[in-house]
């Protein structure tokens, strides 16, 4: 297929002039659509010049490329358009250029001053371009280089778009267009060049979709295909008839978009299964996650109310030692380690002071066998009695301890008038000495002077 192609690429460069021949382009088999019928907008400004629209062809068919003003690379340009041209086999495009004079564009009619020949729509005059009211639209308030003559198309008027083959424009050029199309030419602009991309990535301006009416038909400037300069298509300039190659391009188009379709929605349910899916898998996670947390608070909670209630038992035993502490340390206080001590303290000696006297002697003497005998049950009578006077007498401070006995013997020494009434204290010696549950009387008797003796002096 490719080498048939470029076979037939090859048969229409021969069937094509050498004067058309650098502005052979691609080669397709299917015609152009015919020209709509639309308005020229306003020029927008002096300087620019019109430049018509025409059918182009890209991957998905043929788009519209609407006319448009332009600011001319340099003064005293002129612009031709292209054509398609039939060259035997296939259709090829040629490029528009611009240059000193209008060539040859395949005898098309463009209208706007483009009637097949020429162009009757204006020309430069020392530097600035006049413009022809008859053809173009143009505000004669602002712009004021124009001039209005009739223009005479010298070919058929219809709408069809191409030159050669069936139903096309059958033209051939003059000499002075041969002449202009081997003369210095310059390239469409950049603007121009960027018009023609817009154009072709506008789904809306494609012959299968506007069917021949395309609904920007031209603008008022390069790729200002919105607002108040744009210009829609009245009509189409002949019924639209899709071809074959089209429909099927176009059936299997729609085929590959609904199997796109298909597939996006089998891709966008698998994906929100998977992110169902997901969902819930995060959401399982983040219970069992929570539920391990509790599990662990718990546990963390549990082990300190042990913990707290370990410390409080323990700070409570020691709480009790401590408060039985004390009390342990009272039993063997200073304090009666202190009475202790102060027994030999000046506090016992007047209670001692007090036993010698002579009313309790007189008491004592009454009954003698009931009070002497809870000294008696302590023993130390017995010892006394075996022994000589003087152990008896030291016996006796023993019990009563010597502080007292001592400072019950000066008080008697000291009252000297005790002596006198000897017989009468007999038996308060008796009682010192404890002899009340021994009938020996008499023999204490005879003691008595020692310690009458012992009181002066103090010692033994």
């Amino acid at each position: 297929m490719r080498n048939l192609r470029f076979l037939l690429l090859a048969v229409v460069m021969l069937a094509i002039p050498a004067a058309s021949f650098a502005q052979f382009g691609v080669a397709i088999t299917i015609a152009p659509p015919a020209l709509p019928v639309y308005t020229q907008p306003m020029v927008p400004a002096e300087g620019y010049l019109w430049t018509p629209g025409y059918w182009a062809n890209g991957d998905e068919g043929y788009f519209w490329v609407p006319g448009t003003w332009v600011q001319p690379p340099s003064v005293g340009l002129l612009w031709t358009p292209g054509y398609w041209g039939w060259g035997g086999n296939a259709f090829s495009w040629n490029e528009g250029y611009w240059g000193g004079e209008v060539g040859f564009y395949g005898g098309v009619n463009y209208g706007f001053g483009y009637g097949g020949v020429g162009y009757g729509g204006g020309y430069w005059n020392n530097g600035a371009f006049s413009y022809n009211t008859s053809v173009n639209n143009v505000n004669v308030s602002n712009i004021h280089n124009v001039y209005n003559k009739t223009v005479i198309n010298e070919t058929t008027v219809n709408h069809v778009s191409y030159n050669g083959g069936t139903g096309g424009i059958t033209a051939r050029p003059t000499a002075a267009e041969e002449t202009a199309s081997r003369g210095q030419h310059t390239p469409p602009t950049s603007m121009q060049t960027e018009h023609v991309h817009a154009a072709s990535t506008n789904h809306a301006l494609l012959a299968s979709v506007n069917q021949g009416r395309p609904a920007i038909a031209a603008t008022a400037k390069p790729g200002e295909f919105s607002g108040a300069g744009v210009v829609a298509a009245k009509q189409a300039g002949a019924p639209y008839k899709a071809p074959a190659a089209e429909n099927k391009a176009a059936e299997s188009k729609a085929a590959a978009s609904k199997a796109t379709e298909s597939k996006a929605t089998e891709n966008k349910a698998t994906e929100n299964k998977a992110a169902e899916s997901k969902a819930t898998e995060n959401k399982a996670a983040e219970n069992k996650a929570a539920e391990s947390k509790a599990t662990e608070n718990k546990a963390a909670e549990n082990k300190a109310a042990e913990s707290k209630a370990t410390e409080n038992k323990a700070a409570t035993t020691r709480s009790s030692e401590n408060k039985a502490a004390p009390a342990t340390h009272e039993h063997p206080a200073p304090k009666p380690t202190t009475t202790a001590h102060a027994k030999p303290a000046p506090k016992p000696a007047p209670a001692a002071h007090t036993k010698p006297a002579s009313k309790p002697t007189a008491t004592a003497h009454a009954q003698p066998a009931s009070k002497p005998a809870p000294a008696a049950h302590a023993q130390p009578a017995p010892r006394p009695v075996e022994k000589k006077p003087a152990e008896t007498k030291a016996a006796a401070p023993a019990e009563k301890q010597p502080v007292e006995t001592k400072a019950a013997a000066p008080r008697p020494a000291e009252n000297k008038p005790a002596p006198k009434a000897a017989p009468a204290s007999h038996p308060a010696t008796t009682a010192h000495a404890q002899p009340a549950p021994h009938p020996q009387a008499a023999p204490k008797t005879e003691s008595a002077p020692s310690p009458e003796k012992k009181a002066p002096g103090g010692k033994d």
